[in-house]
């Protein structure tokens, strides 16, 4: 079935990109790729890409044409390809030649796109070297004692229920409670930035993603502004105060950075804490012995990182030269989705990809990226996820599915992945 489509896909190059016939020919071709069972679980649509279809062309559920890229091999070198480029500032045309008839380009506020993911060298650099300058591991590792606070709070206050959802209750308030501190922002609207993010994140709802950018673009900025006249001893102020030879970041690259810590900073380790319980809870005999062996948890951090990638695809590149991939040339003026998750399960890179396994030996997972773009929160995500495994093993004598025979819902989104709600019949303490 797949290997007829990518003959298709490849024969329709031939025609002139804006063809009509070139849009609907791949719109068929990739019709079932984002059905239901695709958001419950990607993982076999991205095996049978890997194997007959690794670098294609599909139209994604809001309507853009792309370049989905499915083998690790091909991934990693995405990731440091420098005709890939990220400065999505420059390509709003871009959106509106490969948006297909009757879809509604997605029209993003530029302030919240000019951080460090959205640029290149050497604009990238800059960026990266200020917020270096005040993201750094020593401030990283001084919240360890408040994580282990927040966390031991949140435990204690559902203690003695018999059901609790860890997505509602536990994951996103320790991970914007974290974030939040960690930058110095207040707390009483983080109902309305979580909501705000998930749309700007929605796979299939680009009016909700400009909408979204705007209220996101405003919001931050005001924040900024009352930092300025109230600095602090946190991340936002060392942001704004931030030098290097006399450089700092410019107020619209602040609102951006801000933007991206907040919603990064949250919400891949709410996926990672509800998306890992729930891989650990299908793997019992994993689960058993991470109870046994707690320091394992730094491997089984590593392993639910590749096993269930919290971040699906990686942010949206596009070409400046005409590139191949494979055996495939991709056209300059192409958008490319490099997909971590289907590279994390490639079986040319990873002994039994498809098994959880703890420990795994080698484990050069791609969740965090490759590269200059190698994710910056990366160690303070790690810390989040070991910290409530932790917590929660050493907590609870069971931890298992509230309802087993029900579904669980997952985001609808090609950037994150996790489970909407997760709702956990918990009982405890553990015996001594």
């Amino acid at each position: 079935m797949y290997i007829e489509r990518y003959r298709k896909t490849r024969a329709c190059r031939a025609q002139p990109r804006s063809s009509l016939n070139l849009y609907s020919e791949i719109v068929r071709n990739t019709a079932s790729l984002f059905d239901e069972e695709f958001w419950h679980d990607p993982y076999p649509s991205y095996a049978e890409s890997r194997e007959n279809a690794p670098v294609r062309q599909v139209v994604t559920p809001d309507g853009l044409r792309v370049w989905l890229v499915t083998r690790y091999a091909d991934v990693r070198q995405g990731l440091t390809d420098p005709c890939l480029s990220k400065d999505l500032n420059a390509v709003q045309h871009l959106y509106e030649r490969h948006t297909i008839a009757g879809a509604t380009v997605r029209r993003v506020n530029p302030t919240v796109a000019q951080h460090m993911l959205s640029t290149d060298p050497p604009a990238h650099t800059r960026l990266r070297t200020l917020v270096g300058k005040a993201f750094t591991a020593k401030r990283v590792a001084e919240l360890q004692p408040r994580i282990e606070h927040i966390s031991t709070a949140l435990l204690d206050a559902f203690a003695g229920e018999g059901e609790v959802d860890i997505v509602e209750r536990y994951a996103f308030p320790l991970a914007i409670t974290v974030i939040c501190e960690l930058l110095g922002l207040p707390e009483t609207d983080k109902d309305r930035f979580q909501a705000w993010t998930r749309d700007y994140n929605d796979t299939g709802a680009p009016e909700k993603v400009t909408a979204a950018s705007h209220k996101i673009a405003e919001y931050v900025g005001g924040l900024i502004e009352d930092k300025r006249r109230h600095p602090a001893d946190d991340l936002m102020s060392a942001l704004i105060a931030a030098t290097d030879d006399g450089d700092r970041l410019t107020a619209d690259e602040l609102v951006a950075m801000a933007f991206l810590l907040l919603s990064a900073g949250h919400e891949t380790t709410v996926n990672l804490v509800s998306g890992g319980m729930l891989t650990l809870l299908r793997h019992s005999g994993s689960l058993d012995r991470l109870r046994a062996h707690p320091d394992l948890l730094p491997a089984a951090v590593e392993e639910l990182l590749r096993y269930d990638s919290p971040v699906n695809n990686a942010t949206l590149r596009f070409t400046t030269a005409a590139i191949t991939v494979g055996d495939v040339e991709i056209p300059e003026g192409e958008f490319v989705l490099l997909c971590l998750a289907a590279g994390n399960r490639d079986q040319e890179a990873f002994r039994a990809a498809d098994a959880f396994e703890l420990p795994r030996q080698a484990n050069a997972h791609l969740s965090f990226g490759h590269g200059i773009h190698y994710c910056l929160g990366a160690p303070l995500a790690r810390r989040e996820a070991e910290t409530a495994l932790r917590h929660w093993l050493a907590r609870y004598r069971t931890i298992e599915l509230a309802r087993p025979d029900e579904p669980i819902r997952y985001r609808r989104s090609l950037l994150m992945r996790g489970p909407i709600s997760l709702p956990l019949r918990v009982t405890g303490p553990r015996a001594a």
